[in-house]
């Protein structure tokens, strides 16, 4: 296999109160299965809100923003059985009743980086968010560390079905 230079793909979707975002990433400079051209994924970095905001729940309430990516469109946020899901996260802020506020971004999969990568043979991921009760910032970011690689046809043709 054939490997390239690592590169960044930097991608956004704004949360939408409580309703489902989503936005689609074009992989298709990079991913061609037919010739033979897969992306590998090294590695997830994200990052909540704005770069100055501060997550935010109101009194007496926990929030939570959630992420995913995908390699197929979505109405709604998926769980770790669904085989078209890469990364996905959640941020919860809880405010208690003497106004202390905790703040926890480890309570999903979400890796900071694979092992041997993730491969991807589509032309579009997909970065989703919801929130649950109130959103706790007004966008998620992600930015993956990628390759692209060689593949075989029938393999890359393979993947690519497999993720559609």
């Amino acid at each position: 296999m054939a490997k390239s230079d690592s590169f960044f793909i930097r991608a956004k979707v704004s949360t939408n109160g409580t309703t489902y975002a989503q936005n689609s990433i074009d992989l298709g400079a990079y991913v061609d299965a037919l010739g033979k051209s897969v992306l590998r994924i090294h590695g997830v970095s994200v990052q909540y809100g704005s770069p100055i905001q501060l997550p935010e729940a109101g009194n007496n309430t926990n929030s939570m923003t959630a992420y995913q990516l995908t390699t197929q469109s979505q109405t709604e946020m998926v769980d770790a059985t669904d085989r078209s899901l890469i990364s996905s996260g959640k941020l919860m802020v809880g405010t208690g009743a003497t106004n202390n506020t905790s703040v926890t971004d480890r309570v999903d999969i979400s890796p900071e980086m694979f092992r041997n990568g993730y491969l991807v043979a589509v032309e579009q991921i997909y970065i989703a968010t919801d929130s649950a009760v109130a959103a706790v910032c007004d966008q998620v970011s992600v930015v993956l560390e990628c390759t692209v690689e060689t593949l075989s046809q029938s393999a890359a043709m393979a993947l690519a079905l497999s993720q559609q």
